[in-house]
């Protein structure tokens, strides 16, 4: 006999981590992604600002969903001990550019998971990527496709930023927006398989 595993709930509204929970075979039920103050605090280290934001997430939604397995995630890009900012203007993408440009960075995933019993289980991934230098002309032209729109740090790396990229070091799901290995295993953990 088959035990019926519990709804899955995503406490993120990212159309990545979706795509990227499908690329494993995991469907979640409903999509319930929480409204909370994503301000970093005076002085807070992007690891810490990671973590804090996926348990945040998960403590605003998971109350909402009694006898479900709920999953919150944050990425972060950090160069050095700055927390970049989701690139809400081409003028703030430019400047994350022109920051990563020739440099090495990481990109911290915090990921959250409460079990249907109250438990909670979490991760920080920390993936290190390396730039090459960037001409005026790429960001301009990288800044004109729209794609940095939203995104951490003000790129993409599975879209036209991938040509940007000279070396990484750690999960690449992660930079996309999910490190796929560590979720997989929250999520077996708290349904009793890992």
């Amino acid at each position: 006999m088959r035990v019926a595993l519990p709804p899955l709930v995503l406490a993120s509204a990212s159309p990545r981590r979706l795509e990227l929970l499908r690329q494993i075979g995991v469907e979640p039920s409903t999509i319930d992604p929480p409204d909370i103050d994503e301000t970093p605090r005076a002085g807070e280290l992007p690891r810490l600002y990671a973590a804090r934001m996926a348990r945040a997430k998960l403590a605003v939604a998971a109350p909402r969903h009694a006898g479900a397995l709920v999953l919150a995630a944050d990425s972060v890009v950090a160069c050095g001990r700055r927390i970049l900012p989701k690139a809400a203007s081409e003028a703030e993408a430019r400047t994350c550019l022109a920051l990563l440009s020739g440099r090495r960075h990481r990109v911290m995933g915090g990921v959250a998971v409460a079990a249907p019993d109250g438990r909670v289980r979490e991760r920080l991934v920390e993936t290190v990527v390396r730039f090459k230098r960037l001409t005026g002309d790429e960001i301009e032209a990288y800044v004109s496709s729209g794609e940095w729109q939203g995104k951490a740090g003000g790129y993409a790396i599975q879209g036209r930023a991938a040509v940007f990229v000279a070396a990484l070091s750690g999960s690449y799901s992660n930079v996309v927006g999910l490190p796929l290995f560590e979720t997989a295993a929250l999520l077996a953990a708290a349904r009793g398989r890992g």
